[in-house]
């Protein structure tokens, strides 16, 4: 987590205002701001093209389509990229630069098997039975691809700390998706959904092709060590679970609410709950700026105490241990409250803007019964999520798998009980969800505080650990030849 430290130090260290909101630029688009290019290229094709003037059978799978492609990229990505991400840094860490492109082609071989193996039979699906167009289904089917692949290299450059890069790249890409939108729907005459699927897939594998020219100019050489990657599997196994049980349960509330009476069922392969998706799509954005918030603090401040714990752990003396572990822990309580407070008065600051302005905007009815609770959910998991990445800190995968399991089983189990109560409570899964895992994420991390040096200490290993032919139980052999020695006694 330093790679956007330094220039943060740099940017807040002026102490002005202009400082301050420039900071708050440089990390939004280090971090968040790709997301939001997509959403802005999207909103501004319709407007600019007349979508408004689509039918509504049209918009409705264009949008499903989109939503579709969205959700399974990301949790396609999800069960894969943790493990990647832990064999990147150890191999960043050792300087074994060879080593990354294995990696690479590794997690990429994955990720396509794993995308293919779920949108195929989809795609199948959706043009023998929902009796779409086959031109329609390919060009889904290949923006699904490269949507994965965006988010696959994506996490190469992150690694590499080049996050101006990836905004750059998303900028190309989009504005190529907004040309290309405007030209075949004005001068080719292809219907309006369609120019924009068809732009937005042009968009995403020209972002992917460009994040991975750029991997391979920095990484040339390739060690062949592709057992290691596959290695890391199986030792860090706990990490595929983590970032998919957190992937699943930000959407598993979806998936139960897609189940009910209420939700809508298009081409017989694309089935959503339009109310709810939509209230969770603003709440998400309402809670958004928390991660922004998050990663500017703890690049700046608690990596500092880190690092000094572990320099002490390292080579210092027992009194420099306890004392940088003191003010590490302090630190970490700082930013936990810190993040708390800011992102809740944003939060409220958000939420009365959306309730005052949506509605004049067509956002109205069950959306916005539902919005407000789903709203306290997300606000929630978002401060959960930065408990997990404060264990992953200290290597408790443990911890960091019971956060991430019981947050998505509870989430899963109160979205099943809310969908018999009122729509004003349909978010109570959620907020369920997220309260458990902030709840067992924040006494795991007391856990540590009071166990830290027996979690540092004693999980290693005197003798290293091998695997050969066990060798022999003999001895010693006695000899009983005349004039000879014996084996292994006395001659």
């Amino acid at each position: 987590m330093a790679g956007i430290g330094v220039r943060l130090n740099r940017i807040f260290g002026k102490q002005s205002i202009f400082a301050d909101l420039y900071g708050f630029i440089y990390s939004s688009v280090s971090t968040v701001a790709p997301m939001f290019l997509v959403i802005g290229v999207i909103i501004l094709m319709q407007w600019a093209l007349g979508y408004s003037k689509v039918g509504f059978a049209q918009r409705e799978l264009f949008a499903d389509t989109i939503l579709y492609i969205f959700i399974f990229s990301l949790l396609s990505a999800a069960p894969f990229n943790a493990v990647l991400s832990r064999y990147l840094s150890d191999v960043i860490f050792n300087e074994r630069w060879a080593d990354i492109m294995p990696c690479y082609y590794v997690g990429l071989l994955m990720n396509l098997i794993l995308g293919c193996a779920l949108a195929v039979p989809f795609a199948v699906r959706e043009f023998v039975i929902g009796k779409v167009p086959l031109y329609y289904v390919c060009t889904s089917w290949c923006g699904f691809i490269a949507l994965l692949l965006v988010f696959y290299s994506m996490l190469y450059l992150s690694i590499t700390k080049d996050y101006g890069k990836i905004s750059l790249f998303f900028l190309i890409g989009m504005a190529a998706a907004f040309m290309t939108a405007w030209a075949v729907n004005r001068f080719l005459g292809w219907d309006l959904p369609y120019s924009i699927l068809f732009a937005l897939t042009v968009g995403f594998l020209m972002i992917a092709s460009l994040e991975t020219a750029l991997i391979h100019s920095y990484f040339r050489e390739n060690s062949g060590e592709y057992r290691a990657v596959l290695h890391y599997f199986r030792l860090y196994w706990k990490l595929i679970f983590i970032n998919f049980l957190y992937m699943l349960g930000m959407y598993i509330q979806n998936f139960v609410f897609w189940t009910t009476d209420e939700h809508l069922v298009l081409v017989h392969c694309f089935v959503t709950h339009m109310s709810y998706d939509m209230a969770t799509c603003l709440a998400m954005f309402t809670n958004i700026s928390a991660t922004v918030i998050f990663i500017s603090r703890i690049e700046m401040n608690f990596h500092i105490r880190y690092r000094s714990f572990t320099e002490a752990v390292i080579g210092g003396r027992g009194r420099d241990i306890r004392v940088t572990k003191e003010r590490m822990f302090r630190q970490l309580s700082t930013e936990i409250m810190s993040l708390a407070r800011i992102q809740f008065i944003i939060t409220v600051v958000a939420f009365l803007f959306c309730e005052i302005l949506l509605p004049r905007f067509g956002f109205g009815g069950e959306t916005m019964q539902i919005y407000p609770l789903l709203c306290v959910g997300y606000f929630v998991m978002f401060l959960m999520y930065a408990l997990i990445l404060f264990l992953y800190y200290f290597n408790d995968l443990t911890g960091a798998l019971l956060t991430t399991g019981l947050f998505c089983l509870g989430t899963f189990l109160g979205s099943i009980a809310a969908t018999r109560m009122e729509p004003i409570w349909y978010g109570l899964g959620l907020l369920i969800g997220s309260l458990t895992g902030w709840t067992i994420g924040y006494f795991r991390l007391r856990w540590l505080e009071k166990n830290l040096f027996a979690h540092i200490f004693c999980r290693g290993h005197l003798m290293k650990h091998r695997t050969e032919p066990m060798p022999s139980g003999l001895v010693f052999e006695r000899s009983f030849g005349a004039g000879k020695p014996q084996k292994g006694g006395i001659a």
